[in-house]
């Protein structure tokens, strides 16, 4: 493993600290390579149970390194195949994780970044967090599924204006619009804030909390029709869990429930 991508577990959740911090964790082939294939590893994982998002140093992630984006462009590498082979399976990985991703967003988020981190179930901040839709400031579009999931938390009025006109949105603007779940007072407890988050939904129904994901991913965009067949679907799914089963249980008994995550 890489050492630009910190894997660390504390019982069922798993920390990926992008760990490029002298270059703002910048994405290189290496780190997008190894953020790509550890996503993919801990889909199937069922010791893991939620994943929290970091950047190592003083920001999340600024996106592209553009130092070695330059280097391609010089070779005659215009083609921008990277978002095929990394930026869209990491996108499609973290939107769809069928368990709770929290992004602990201490910093800058800017670019792909910025992508990265609203894919994540909850974003907590800090007051030095800052987004940053940057793709027009170099002449590109948006990526890593900015197009999808923006519109999805500020609506399409506002992301044209943040994608457009490409400024930063500072922490408090950040909350007040819906790109931060929590806005915190210290920078020092973003990251324990949304490591204590994570461990907090790894010890629920982890099983049902991805059926809800894929529930409102089909909901957003389809028809009710569609929304009534995915639930039904989900149901099915969630009736059959020894943590239904449990849950039922425990209530019926006045007591707590305790879920396994199956």
């Amino acid at each position: 493993m890489t050492d630009s991508l910190l894997v660390d577990r504390t019982d069922a959740v798993v920390t990926l600290t992008l760990n490029r911090p002298d270059a703002m964790n910048a994405l290189d082939v290496d780190l997008k390579v190894a953020l790509r294939d550890t996503l993919a590893t801990l889909e199937t994982d069922r010791s893991c149970r939620a994943i929290v998002l970091a950047g190592a140093g003083r920001g999340f992630c600024v996106g592209q390194d553009l130092r070695e984006h330059a280097e391609l462009l010089e070779s005659g590498h215009t083609d921008l195949d990277t978002v095929r082979a990394h930026y869209n399976p990491i996108a499609q990985r973290l939107a769809s994780m069928p368990k709770p991703v929290v992004a602990a967003v201490r910093g800058m988020a800017a670019g792909a970044g910025a992508s990265l981190s609203l894919l994540a179930d909850f974003r907590i901040g800090g007051p030095s967090t800052g987004f940053l839709m940057a793709f027009a400031n170099v002449g590109l579009a948006g990526d890593s599924g900015i197009s999808w999931s923006l519109p999805r938390i500020v609506g399409h009025a506002r992301a044209i204006e943040l994608l457009l006109l490409a400024e930063r949105v500072k922490a408090e603007r950040a909350y007040e619009i819906g790109l931060l779940t929590r806005l915190l007072d210290d920078d020092d407890q973003v990251l324990p804030v949304a490591q204590e988050l994570a461990a907090r939904l790894a010890a629920g129904p982890t099983v049902a909390y991805g059926a809800i994901k894929r529930e409102l991913s089909i909901g957003d965009a389809g028809t009710l029709s569609d929304a009534l067949a995915a639930e039904a679907q989900a149901q099915a799914i969630c009736g059959g869990t020894d943590d239904h089963k449990a849950a039922v249980a425990s209530f019926l008994a006045k007591q707590k429930p305790v879920f396994e995550g199956h």
